[in-house]
C-alpha cells in the first residue's frame, strides 16, 4: 500500500502507472521499429537472399508494388498471375524502368491442379525472396449465409488464401534451406487482427496466414530464412475499392516502400505505421467495450455493404436502359 492512500486507491494507481508504462513500451517499440531501426540498417539486405524474388497476385495492387520495389533493389523478379497480357505489360514495364531480368508464369489459383505447372516454370530459379500476395476476398461485406454464390467464394477464398500459399512455400523454400537464407513475405490483412463481422471467411482465412507465419519463423530461423506477416489496413488498391490514396489510405507504392523496411526488424508488422493506429483503436475499443467495438464494426460493414448494392442496383438500371435502347 502506498503511503497516505487507502488499498484501493493504491490498486488504482499501480494500475495506472503500469498501464501508463505499457502505452510508452509500445510507443517506442512502434517508432523503433519503423523509424529508428531502419535508419540503422538493421532490416535485412533483401539483394544478398538470392538472384530471384517470386512474387504472386503480381500484376495489380500490392503484388505490383512489391514487384516493383524489390526490382528498384536490383532484384530479379518472376511475376505469377492469371492474365497473360497483363503480366506481360507488367514485365516490361519493370524491365524498362529497373533494368532486371523478369520472367511470367500465367497461373489461376482458384485451380487446385495448377501447382505442379508452377513448380515446373519455376525449376532452375534462384529464389531468395518468395512475396505470398495473391488474395481472394468478398465483392461486398455480406453475412455468411447471404454471401451469393457462397460455396464458389468460400472455396476461392480458401484456395487462394490458404492453400495458394502452403503450396508456394513448399516449391520456393527447399531452395533457401539449402542455401539456408531467403524470405518469406506473406500478406495477410488487419482482418486478422480485428473484429471483421460480414467479412468472416475472408478474416479467418488471414488469422490462419498470421498463425503459419509465426510458427514457420520459428520452425526455420536457424536455417537464416526470415518469415514475415504483413498486415496491411486500407490500401488503394482494386480489392479495397479505394481509388484515391491519403495519408491513412496509402497508395501500393508507399505502402511497400513501408512495409520493405520492416523486413528482418518485425516479424508480424501492418507494414505501414498509421495501420497501427487503426487495429489500436479497435482494439482498446474492443478491450474497454467488445459490445460497444462490435456494433461500431457491423454498422461500417452494413453501410459499405449498403453502399455496394446501391451501386450495382445503378449499373443494372443502366445496362437495362442501354439494351433498351439498342433496341
Amino acid at each position: 500500500m502506498l503511503p497516505g492512500n487507502t488499498p484501493l486507491e493504491s490498486v488504482c494507481l499501480l494500475t495506472f502507472f503500469v498501464v501508463i508504462l505499457l502505452v510508452l513500451r509500445k510507443l517506442f517499440s512502434w517508432v523503433f521499429d519503423y523509424f529508428v531501426a531502419p535508419a540503422m540498417g538493421l532490416n535485412a539486405d533483401l539483394k544478398s537472399m538470392g538472384k530471384w524474388a517470386v512474387i504472386t497476385g503480381a500484376t495489380d495492387g500490392l503484388g505490383k508494388a512489391y514487384a516493383e520495389g524489390l526490382a528498384k533493389l536490383g532484384i530479379d523478379v518472376v511475376l505469377i498471375s492469371r492474365t497473360k497480357d497483363k503480366l506481360d505489360n507488367v514485365a516490361a514495364e519493370i524491365r524498362e524502368k529497373y533494368k532486371v531480368n523478369t520472367k511470367v508464369v500465367v497461373a489461376d489459383f482458384t485451380d487446385a491442379n495448377i501447382f505442379t505447372h508452377v513448380e515446373k516454370e519455376l525449376t532452375g530459379i534462384e529464389a531468395g525472396i518468395l512475396v505470398n500476395n495473391v488474395g481472394y476476398s468478398y465483392a461486398y461485406p455480406e453475412r455468411f449465409l447471404d454471401v451469393p454464390d457462397k460455396k464458389t467464394l468460400y472455396h476461392n477464398i480458401i484456395h487462394c488464401n490458404v492453400v495458394t500459399l502452403l503450396a508456394m512455400c513448399q516449391i520456393v523454400m527447399p531452395s533457401m534451406v539449402e542455401q539456408r537464407k531467403g524470405v518469406v513475405i506473406n500478406i495477410a490483412s488487419t482482418a486478422a487482427l480485428i473484429p471483421s463481422p460480414m467479412l468472416s471467411v475472408y478474416g479467418a482465412s488471414k488469422l490462419f496466414v498470421s498463425k503459419f507465419s509465426t510458427d514457420l519463423q520459428s520452425e526455420y530461423k536457424k536455417y537464416g530464412i526470415i518469415v514475415q506477416c504483413v498486415m496491411p489496413g486500407y490500401v488503394a488498391t482494386a480489392m479495397s475499392k479505394i481509388k484515391k490514396s491519403s495519408w491513412m489510405f496509402p497508395s501500393p507504392a508507399t505502402f511497400v516502400e513501408s512495409a520493405l523496411k520492416t523486413v528482418g526488424i518485425q516479424n508480424q508488422t501492418t507494414g505501414y505505421y498509421p495501420h497501427c493506429f487503426l487495429v489500436a483503436a479497435i482494439n482498446s475499443l474492443a478491450a474497454i467495450s467488445p459490445k460497444l467495438a462490435s456494433y461500431f464494426v457491423i454498422n461500417s460493414m452494413e453501410g459499405i455493404r449498403a453502399a455496394a448494392l446501391r451501386k450495382q442496383k445503378r449499373e443494372q438500371e443502366a445496362a437495362a436502359a442501354a439494351t433498351q435502347t439498342a433496341q
